[in-house]
């Protein structure tokens, strides 16, 4: 997503039942321990994946409305990381707008898409909600991309209309309390990240309150997967959504697009900060020195999860870099993306590299400790 880096030291029955457990104003489960976050990391393979869309979806309503929900794409696509690469999950977005119009087939749908992933050995991070990109969601036909944009299509969740407006979140609790009800104890989902860069589009603090309402209804709900909400601005400007997404996440995830140093650093400050386990669930910019061959062997050395912006080059266009111009050609060297739409590598050392690392990191995993 876009982000403005800042260096280190320089993310029915049903409603009757949410009703009730509103109306006795039962305290939420807590926060999970430390000991059981790390009990929990420990049990995960290395966590190496992608943010996935697929290449015929220009924004989150297009992959999951029933009109274009696209399971063939999907699966050739998720067939790609987990055998090209050796990818073990991928961080996808879901849209309220998309459950809004239909819940049974949304909730269909998103039980088809976790068989596919299923499949492939991939367990999702599943994103609610998500400050970036264009502020008026709304449902049935996308616009086409505008050549050379990149990412001229996503759209916010909910947007800030309904950010900003408490009295509009009825729907956004129902929403969130379903899906997390409903598969709060599958196997296949891996963690629920609650709001993708809560404050911006300049929003900063105005999204806190919906941010601290989205981890109220995620508890409520009751999930045995760990939630989570990522750490994407390090400034002051940034200090009161940080310090709540530290304190309310079980597990630290982060966004960090810059060079392999600043991450070095970076991810010794949040371990100074928290000992909880650590996911960077948004990197690899590579004409912002975030790139594969110099910042995968950190995430690798330090047991970091790791999930790069992008799979395979499609709607969204995110090959071009933030701010590209309307028009502009395809650039000699990819912003985000891996895979061109046949399955030809962007780059195939930067495949192999995935292949090496994923490869001897579960080698080691597997061997026995003395």
């Amino acid at each position: 997503m876009r982000t403005l880096l800042k260096t280190v030291g320089a993310a029915g029955a049903l409603f009757l039942l949410i009703g009730s457990l509103a109306g006795q104003e039962a305290k939420p489960p807590e926060r999970w321990s430390k000991e059981k976050a790390a009990a929990w990391y420990a049990k995960q393979p290395w966590l190496v994946g992608c943010n996935f869309i697929p290449s015929t979806a220009i924004n989150q309503l297009e992959m999951w409305q029933a009109e274009t929900f696209d399971p063939k794409t999907i699966d050739r696509e998720l067939g790609w990381a987990a055998d090209k690469l050796g990818f073990n999950s991928a961080r996808v977005f879901l849209h309220d707008l998309a459950y809004d119009a239909d819940p049974k087939g949304f909730k269909q749908r998103l039980d088809t898409f976790l068989t596919i992933a299923d499949k492939h050995g991939i367990r999702p991070m599943l994103v609610f909600f998500d400050d970036c990109w264009n502020p008026e969601p709304k449902v049935g036909k996308q616009p086409e991309p505008r050549p050379g944009i990149h990412n001229s299509g996503w759209m916010r969740s909910p947007g800030p209309k309904v950010v900003n407006d408490p009295k509009a979140w009825g729907r956004l609790d129902r929403y969130v309390s379903d899906i997390v009800m409903t598969f709060g104890k599958d196997r296949r989902i891996l963690m629920w990240d609650l709001y993708n860069e809560p404050g911006n589009e300049k929003q900063g603090d105005r999204s806190l309150p919906l941010l601290e309402q989205v981890f109220a209804w995620a508890r409520r709900a009751g999930p045995e997967q760990p939630l989570t909400a990522g750490l994407w601005r390090y400034d002051k400007e940034f200090a009161r959504l940080n310090a709540y997404q530290e304190a309310a996440s079980d597990v630290i995830t982060f966004h960090h697009y810059g060079k392999a140093d600043d991450l070095r650093r970076l991810i010794g400050r949040l371990r100074q900060r928290d000992e909880r386990p650590l996911v960077c669930s948004e990197w690899m910019a590579r004409t912002n020195h975030s790139t594969a061959a110099d910042n995968l062997p950190v995430f690798a050395e330090e047991k970091v999860g790791c999930y790069n912006w992008g799979l395979v080059a499609g709607k969204t266009q995110t090959v071009y870099p933030w701010g590209s111009k309307a028009n502009a050609p395809e650039p000699k060297v990819w912003f985000h993306d891996l895979f061109r739409a046949d399955g030809t590598p962007f780059d195939a050392r930067e495949v192999e590299l995935f292949r090496k690392y994923t490869a001897e990191v579960r080698k080691q995993e597997k061997a026995p400790r003395p």
